[in-house]
C-alpha cells in the first residue's frame, strides 16, 4: 500500500505542476508577450484561442487527478468518512487546513469554468474580430483577471498542501 500512496501522492504534485506551471507560463509570458505586439504578422487571438484550448484540455485533465488522488491520499493517511462529518473533526488544525484547501480547490473549478467556457472563449473570439474594440478590451481584462486570481489561488492551494503535510507553522 505504501507504493501506491506514494504513486498517488506523486501524481497529485506532478498533477498540480503542470497545471500551475502552464497557468503562470500563460499569464507570466505568453499573454505579456501578445499584449506587447511581439506577435508580428501571427493572429494574436487565434494563437490564444489555440493555445487556451490545448491548456483547458491538460488542465482539466489534472483538475480530474487532483481530485481523484487527493481522495485516495486523505483515506491513506486515515481520514475516514465518519470524521468528514464531525464538526470537532473539521475545527483541528488538520481539518481547519483542509476546509480551506478544499474550499479554495472549489472556488478554483468554479473560476476555471467561468474563464475556460465562457470568458476566455469570448476574449479570444473578440480578439480575433477586432483587437481594438472597447467590448475586445473589456473582455481580455475579465479573462485576465480570472487568471490572475486562479494564479493566486493556486498558491495558496501549494501553501495548504504543504500545512496538511507538515502542520500549522504556529
Amino acid at each position: 500500500m505504501q507504493a501506491l500512496y506514494l504513486i498517488s501522492v506523486w501524481l497529485h504534485i506532478l498533477a498540480a505542476t503542470v497545471w500551475i506551471g502552464g497557468l503562470f507560463f500563460i499569464v507570466l509570458v505568453v499573454v505579456p508577450w501578445l499584449k506587447r505586439g511581439h506577435a508580428g504578422s501571427m493572429d494574436a487571438g487565434a494563437f490564444l484561442q489555440e493555445t487556451g484550448a490545448r491548456f483547458r484540455y491538460v488542465g482539466w485533465i489534472c483538475f480530474a487527478v487532483i481530485a481523484m488522488t487527493g481522495t485516495f491520499n486523505l483515506s491513506i493517511r486515515g481520514v475516514r468518512w465518519s470524521e468528514l462529518v464531525s464538526v470537532a473533526w473539521w475545527t483541528g488544525p488538520f481539518g481547519g487546513a483542509l476546509a480551506i484547501k478544499l474550499l479554495l480547490f472549489a472556488l478554483v473549478l468554479a473560476v476555471s469554468f467561468v474563464h475556460d467556457f465562457r470568458v476566455g472563449p469570448r476574449a479570444t473570439e473578440a480578439m480575433r474580430l477586432d483587437p481594438r474594440a472597447p467590448d475586445t478590451t473589456a473582455l481580455r481584462k475579465r479573462a485576465s483577471l480570472l487568471g490572475r486570481l486562479n494564479g493566486l489561488l493556486a498558491l495558496a492551494l501549494v501553501a495548504l498542501g504543504v500545512v496538511l503535510v507538515r502542520g500549522w507553522p504556529w
